[in-house]
């Protein structure tokens, strides 16, 4: 170990670093010169044309791309307005349709309604006339009770019959007309 030492002298041959050599700087300059065009020359002629049509392509791709996306949009718009607008057609028809409806139900159940009216008033004069005919029955019945009964009482309070049941009649007529 103690014969392992580092050193940085230049061997004895002299010779250095090829790229540190002085006699080699034209030489290198010419190759960088030459390598730095070819490279200016490749990049610019073949590399950059192909990146800028593909970039290129890719700006028309996309812009194309916005530009159906818009068109689609607009489609949609104006089909989601003709929707809304059917729609609100369709309740405008079924409101006008339900308003229709209900006034012809309204329209019959009136006719119903009088039919009804009609039917239930001609009823009621037929019972009227029932009634005012069982009425006037009655009351000749009632004149005739009534007749029959005073002639009962004159009797009994008097003790002799009244001769005319026709003066009795008149009498009771008279008492029930007030």
């Amino acid at each position: 170990m103690a014969n392992e030492i580092a050193h940085t002298e230049v061997p004895a041959g002299g010779h250095t670093f090829p790229p540190f050599d002085k006699q080699t700087f034209p030489s290198q300059l010419l190759w960088l010169t030459i390598t730095f065009v070819t490279l200016y020359l490749l990049m610019a002629r073949v590399a950059l044309p192909r990146v800028g049509s593909i970039l290129q392509k890719r700006r028309g791709h996309i812009d194309g791309d916005l530009a159906e996306a818009s068109r689609l949009k607009g489609e949609s718009e104006a089909a989601i307005a003709a929707y809304e607008k059917a729609l609100a057609d369709a309740r405008g028809r079924a409101q006008a349709l339900i308003s229709e409806s209900r006034q012809r139900q309204a329209a019959d159940a009136e006719k119903e309604r009088k039919a009804q009216d009609a039917t239930l008033n001609a009823r009621i004069a037929t019972a009227e006339a029932g009634i005012a005919a069982s009425k006037s029955a009655a009351m000749e019945n009632l004149r005739g009770i009534a007749t029959e009964a005073a002639a009962a009482i004159v009797q009994r309070l008097v003790g002799v019959a009244p001769t005319s049941t026709d003066a009795v009649a008149d009498a009771v007529t008279e008492a029930l007309k007030h």
